[in-house]
């Protein structure tokens, strides 16, 4: 019989960092003494142990094995894509033989190390007995602008905030719902795994995703310039602990 697994976490990580620059992809880049990437393996680990962990990366990562190496309940899949939505559902096709339909998915950015424990579990406890998943997601505070397309760095006008949310990471899905999500036309073009399943709810196959609290400080480290700031949270965050 095949190994069932009640949650696994998914963390894609094969991206090259284009925004970030620098010699190595981003997740490799030094944060409080580790890689970003191992940060963030040890903030899931700590949230969630025991955790099955599957880390999606390139074919031609030349860094892991060195960088990270090996990790008790993490395995490596070099599956990676062309876009982050094409690695997820190359490691969702890899997981289909030892996962249940309703079992979980929780797809979770190499690049936010910062994630409070607190907010996972929030995330875990408030999908429990929800039948598609969901996200967490921060309010949109600050006034928001729409650039003017025909005249570049000129503002055309500001779009209206109510109800509009920042999605974050985790983002958790039941496995059946997010493989039929990726099957769906288009859906390598998402940008994260709540857009996929936007469209399949679009078709009347599942609910709309559920929003859950996130933090602000779960950033996403994009530029080098986003490392100290990380760098930051980590140190208050583990002094608090």
């Amino acid at each position: 019989m095949a190994e069932r697994a009640r949650v696994v976490a998914l963390v894609p990580a094969a991206g090259g960092g284009r925004r970030f620059g620098g010699d190595a992809p981003k997740q490799y880049a030094p944060l409080a003494g580790r890689a970003v990437l191992a940060c963030t393996l040890d903030r899931l680990a700590a949230a969630l142990s025991p955790l099955r962990v599957v880390v999606a990366l390139a074919a031609d990562d030349n860094y892991y094995d060195a960088v990270i190496g090996a990790r008790n309940s993490v395995e490596t899949l070099r599956c990676g894509g062309d876009t982050r939505a094409a690695t997820v559902a190359n490691a969702l096709a890899a997981l289909a033989a030892r996962c249940a339909e309703d079992d979980w998915i929780l797809v979770h950015d190499a690049a936010r190390p910062c994630v409070p424990v607190e907010a996972v579990l929030r995330l875990t406890s408030e999908l429990a007995s929800d039948a598609v998943g969901g996200l967490l997601a921060v309010p949109m505070s600050d006034t928001l602008k729409r650039e003017n397309a025909a005249n570049p760095g000129r503002v055309l006008r500001t779009e209206e905030r109510t109800g509009v949310w920042l999605a974050q990471t985790p983002q958790m899905f039941r496995f059946g719902i997010l493989r039929a999500a990726f099957a769906l036309p288009g859906a390598l073009a998402t940008t994260d795994e709540a857009q996929a399943v936007e469209a399949l709810a679009a078709t009347g196959a599942c609910a709309q995703p559920r929003l859950v609290a996130g933090s602000a400080q779960n950033i996403k480290v994009t530029y080098p310039s986003d490392l100290a700031l990380a760098g930051a949270i980590l140190a208050t965050q583990e002094g608090a602990t």
